[in-house]
């Protein structure tokens, strides 16, 4: 049997907090979303750069490090050792993501890059991969922030916390 949040407070305790709103909690409920980081970088990027944007995105969108549940990026770019050695030191799992996702929800995006556009066929790699990672109902928590060699978006899953 469980309990309702009445029954479990302690009397004369404050209320509960009410559930946060915005793109990283579920309208209904204000539970946490999984957030999802979809990196976008060139042949010569690092590790160490692409964290350092990770880094920068979630301070950006003021969530703690602990909620981000994964990395994604194209499939073909997903096996390059800076990309795997990052998703490692993050402890969150690689999301490769195939080109035909990668144009679906690139739909979705609100940046445009015309190099990337001409080679990708979506504006952003780092929204559209964040975005397909995260699932159909996905929105963008951060849109797409950029280091010299790298480019970062944060998206969070749709209505299921």
């Amino acid at each position: 049997m469980t309990a309702s949040i009445l029954e479990a407070r302690v009397p004369g305790a404050a209320p509960p907090p009410r559930p946060l709103r915005g793109p990283a909690r579920a309208p209904d409920t204000g539970a946490l979303r999984p957030v999802i980081a979809g990196i976008g970088f060139r042949h010569a990027t690092g590790t160490d750069e692409i964290l350092t944007l990770v880094a920068a995105a979630l301070r950006q969108a003021d969530l703690a490090a602990a909620r981000l549940t994964a990395l994604a990026t194209a499939a073909d770019r997903a096996e390059d050792r800076a990309i795997r050695a990052a998703a490692e030191a993050l402890g969150v799992p690689l999301v490769p993501v195939g080109v035909e996702a990668l144009r679906e929800a690139g739909r979705r995006g609100v940046t445009r890059s015309v190099r990337i556009e001409a080679l990708r066929g979506v504006g952003s790699l780092a929204e559209a991969a964040a975005l397909a990672a995260a699932g159909p109902d996905a929105h963008l928590i951060l849109p797409r922030i950029a280091s010299p060699g790298a480019t970062c978006a944060l998206a969070a899953s749709g209505d299921e916390p």
